[in-house]
């Protein structure tokens, strides 16, 4: 690949942070420097971008920030850039700032902020990032397998708890509309029963499955639920509380803890490659794609493509959850 002393380019993270964000930017920031390519910072994801929220990063800026949660670079969910005048901004503060090609980082909203600027003739490329996994073209997405991680650390202190006294623990998970994580962490952890969007359920059912788990002698429940499974995890407890079902309901909603932490050894080297195929792509001229785990290999996917579907949990894992729990 030829070097472009001329090139500038800029990298933002926008949307919610995930773990191996800062990896990613390392990674961004250090390939581009390689080349002898410039690189501009740019704050608060699309709001900073409108701002001209800019510094040039070198080598010594990304020091460390590969174990680093979170996104050094900030982030913010910009409603001005959903509107054409807000677009007009940002592409207007990346010329005057001389950017030749733009690293976004995020997750399908950011990617397809991306995509309008590709539309308006920016060069841009897509790193998704986001522990929902619901980006389509990728197999995993930066921050998943963290997210997986803290869950199962999470869901086996509950277990020593719920042993203990005879308990059913319903742990809620994040996703938005994706029950991925509900799922994996159902097999991971050795669930009862996951409720996710995918499938549908009842709170008789739940309940059938608790009481089977009691029946068989087991000491306790785990049920995972994702949080935009069609039963609200609290509502659940108080129909549960209702029930005769051999134990007593707690819930624990693990919330935005499992945003955060460093990252895990697969989500750097995630980024990592990731990162460095982005600036890859970027100086060979490429733009409206996105970067994406596919088998093994890093592979180049159309944004169009991407923004225009949808990845949902795979319905074979969610079977496997209760054929496994016997």
């Amino acid at each position: 690949m030829n070097a472009k002393r001329d090139f500038t380019l800029g990298v933002l993270t926008s949307g919610g942070d995930a773990p191996g964000m800062n990896a990613t930017i390392r990674a961004v920031v250090r390939t581009a420097l390689a080349n002898k390519v410039e690189v501009l910072g740019i704050q608060n994801g699309y709001e900073g971008l409108i701002n001209g929220e800019f510094q040039f990063w070198g080598a010594r800026d990304v020091g460390g920030a590969l174990r680093r949660g979170g996104t050094i670079l900030q982030t913010r969910r910009s409603k001005r850039f959903m509107e054409p005048r807000g677009q007009r901004d940002a592409i207007r503060r990346i010329n005057e700032a001389g950017i030749n090609g733009l690293v976004v980082i995020g997750g399908d909203g950011t990617l397809s902020g991306a995509h309008v600027l590709a539309q308006q003739g920016i060069q841009v490329v897509g790193i998704p990032a986001s522990i929902d996994n619901d980006v389509w073209g990728t197999n995993m997405s930066i921050g998943v397998d963290t997210a997986l991680n803290t869950i199962m650390r999470a869901v086996d202190n509950l277990r020593d708890t719920a042993s203990s006294h005879n308990r059913v623990f319903l742990v809620e998970t994040m996703g938005r509309g994706s029950g991925y994580l509900a799922v994996l962490a159902g097999i991971i952890c050795g669930a009862e029963m996951v409720l996710c969007p995918e499938v549908p359920t009842t709170v008789e059912k739940v309940a059938e499955a608790i009481e089977d788990a009691y029946r068989r002698g087991k000491t306790h429940a785990i049920i995972i639920v994702a949080e935009a499974a069609n039963i609200h995890t609290t509502d659940l407890a108080h129909a549960l509380d209702e029930m005769d079902v051999g134990f007593k309901t707690r819930v624990t909603i693990l919330g935005h803890i499992q945003r955060g932490g460093s990252p895990t050894a697969f989500d750097r080297l995630l980024a990592a490659r990731m990162g460095v195929k982005a600036v890859q792509v970027l100086l060979e001229g490429q733009t409206d794609v996105m970067v994406g785990l596919q088998g093994r290999e890093i592979a180049i996917v159309p944004l169009k493509e991407v923004i225009s579907h949808k990845r949902s949990a795979n319905l074979e894992y969610y079977e496997m959850v209760h054929m496994l729990a016997q």
